[in-house]
Parts: C-alpha cells; structure tokens; sequence
C-alpha cells in the first residue's frame, strides 16, 4: 500500500471514531439527563409543600395548604401580636388602618351567650343609621344567609363590597324581626369624640391611634379649650393601639420638652422621639382598663410618668412590641412584631402593663354597657373618680 492510500485510510478511521465517541457522549448525556434527580429545595417548608402537591394521593387545595402553613409558622413565634392575613382579608385589615372602609357602618361582635352576632356600634351619618339599624340589634343574615354558620369573619366579609352596590341585613330587636335594604358606601370612622361634662371637665374619647387620631384629638382639646373646661378627661379604655406617628404627634402636642417615646428595632437600632416647649396646661386625667393596647397604653403612661395626667381605671394589658405589615406574593399578608417600644422612663410594657394612680374597676354589666355606648358618663364609676381626683387636685393647687 502506498502513502497516499495510507493516509486516506487512516483519515477514514479517524473519523469514524471522532463520529462514534460524540455520538456515544450524547447519547450519555441524554441517558443522564433523563435519570438525573430535580435539585431538592434547601428550605423544608417548600420542599414539603412540593411533595405534598406532588405526592399525595388525593386532590390538594393548594391555597388551603398554603394558608394554613403560613398561619402555623407564624403562630410558632409565640408572639400573639404576630398574625397571619388570608388574601381575601388583607384589603379590610389595610382600610381598618386608614379608619376608613366601603361597608355599611356598622361594628360587630360575637355573643358567647346568645350565640349571635351582636352590632355594638353604628358610625353616624352611615348607611346603616340612615336607615335605623341600632346598637344592641341582634344580626341574624345577610343576604338570606344565616350569621351563626357565617360567623363573625364570614358575616364581616359578607357585609363589605364594592361602593354603590347593595346589601340586605335582617335582625332582630327585642325578639321582633327587622330587615334593612342598605348601599353601601365609602364609611369614614370618627377617630374621637367629645363633650363638656356637667361638672365642668371636658371629655374626649379616642377609638384609636390609627389615622386622623392626632388631627381629631388636637381639634377636640381646642374646641374644649375655647369652652374654658375646668380640665380634660381623655378616655382610651378599650382603645387597640395604632400607629407610632400618630401617638408621638399627640405626645407631642400635649406634653412640655422632653423624651416621650422609645423604640427599638429589631437589629438594635433605637430611636428616641421628644417633645417641644409648646405644651396643653390643664388639669387632665386618663381612662383606662384591660382593653387598652399598645399606643392607648403608652399614651397613659407618658401623661403619668410626667405627672401631666392621673391615670384612672383597671390595670392595661401590657403590650411591647410594634407590628409592620407585609404583603405576600398571593396577596395575602403578615402583621410581624419587628420592634419595641418604651415609655420616655425607659419601661418596657410586655406583660406588665400600666397601673392606674386610682384603680376603680367595672362589673361586667358595666363594662358591657361601656362598649356598646350605652354607660352615660353620670353612671361610669371610672370617669366619676377621674372627676373626683381632679377636683382634689385643683383643690391641692
């Protein structure tokens, strides 16, 4: 064989191995492709939840499954101030925090007694006023369905919609049967009311801290100011709590220079907050009980660690940490404790509370009568003591 036929074949089995050995490797490849395992996921909670929905035997309500995990994880903090927001909740709990919703204006609670739905509060000037629905009525359906097997959450949810559109509501009043054909419209809540007492004080009464607390709260004591009250009972029993700018701005407002709030987040970081010269010098007294929360509490405490206010009622509840909201990528969302806060002494409230200078406690029928409006303030034992401690005061002065 000559050279030149040599290498032709040589060249030719080259080839053909070339050839063999790539096709072999891809055909590798494709074989390992194919027998290679999906990455398992680092996190537990996902890689649990992709076997369930991938795995389990029967059906899987994959929204179910999602809301119970995050309610369950969020539980396990052990922090009751920490809760998880389903989706279809998270648009009240948002207008809640603005003192504004579309509804009908109306505030209910359970009655573990009667086993019904109680309306403790009707906003004045709303839909449900206008038409006559009162405190104390007793709701029975909404839209023909039953609020027991509703429940308060179902019956809340059922009741709200969109503006303009309607709702029909049916109760009972003293065991006779009502039904209200309501529109529902754009409810703006009143954050604090107030009046001039009989013995002279001025009362103002704060729902919450939430938005509009300061711009209400400065317009009351001003109205009450230009009526030349004797002094100023601020009542904040079952008050919830509210934003941190809206109590610091009150603070603010009433209080001489000073430190009035602390916080502290939770990598560490603190931020003191104080009030200027300008300041409210009058006789005042705060109202408090075992529902006064969060800013309500720190609200009391500041007046009373400054020796600006006697603080009046049953010991509050003793809470010390904030919440943010964040919103989940399902439009669901979380209220997580991230900080805490302090009075302008320094005193963490968590479990601990605020006692009053005078402890003058309700019984349950008045203090049932307390939440639904219907304890005038010549029968509230609680604002009869503020009004007796301020005159000892003035009378000291």
């Amino acid at each position: 064989m000559n050279e030149k036929k040599l290498m032709k074949v040589l060249s030719y089995l080259m080839t053909v191995l070339i050839t063999a050995f790539c096709v072999a490797f891809f055909v590798e490849s494709r074989v390992e492709k194919r027998l290679a395992k999906p990455p398992v996921p680092t996190n537990k909670l996902t890689q649990l939840y992709q076997l369930i929905e991938q795995n389990f035997a029967d059906d899987v309500d994959t929204k179910e499954l999602g809301d119970v995990g995050a309610e369950a994880m969020v539980d396990s903090l052990g922090n009751r101030w920490s809760y998880y927001i389903p989706a279809e909740e998270y648009a009240a709990h948002i207008e809640a925090a603005k003192n504004e919703y579309v509804g009908v204006g109306i505030t209910i609670r359970e009655d573990e007694e009667q086993g019904a739905l109680e309306i403790i509060d009707v906003v004045p000037g709303g839909p449900a006023d206008q038409a006559g629905v009162q405190v104390k009525d007793i709701l029975l359906e909404v839209e023909g369905k039953d609020c027991t097997e509703l429940g308060r959450d179902g019956t809340a949810e059922l009741v709200r919609g969109k503006e303009g559109t309607k709702v029909t509501l049916a109760v009972s009043r003293n065991g006779e049967r009502k039904e209200f054909s309501l529109k529902r419209m754009k409810v703006d809540v009143p954050v604090v009311n107030y009046q001039v007492l009989d013995s002279g004080y001025g009362l103002v009464t704060i729902k919450n801290f939430q938005n509009k607390a300061y711009t209400e709260t400065n317009e009351a004591v001003e109205a009450l100011l230009k009526q030349n009250v004797k002094g100023i009972i601020f009542d904040v029993r079952f008050n919830p709590g509210g934003a941190k700018s809206e109590l610091v701005s009150i603070l603010d407002y009433l209080l001489p220079e000073g430190e009035v709030f602390r916080s502290e987040t939770h990598d560490g970081r603190i931020t003191i907050d104080e009030s200027d010269k300008n300041c409210v010098e009058i006789p005042m007294a705060v109202l408090v009980n075992g529902d006064s929360y969060s800013a309500a509490e720190y609200f009391a405490a500041a007046l009373q660690e400054y020796e600006w206010a006697v603080v009046v009622g049953e010991k509050t509840t003793g809470k010390g940490y904030f919440q943010q909201t964040f919103k989940l990528n399902d439009g669901s969302g979380v209220n997580l404790s991230t900080g805490k806060y302090y009075t302008p002494s320094g005193l963490h409230l968590e479990g601990v509370g605020i006692t009053p200078d005078v402890v003058v406690e309700l019984d349950d029928e008045m203090s049932e009568n307390l939440l639904v409006g219907l304890l005038s303030p010549e029968q509230d034992p609680q604002i009869q003591a503020a009004i007796s401690a301020l005159d000892s005061r003035k009378n000291l002065d």
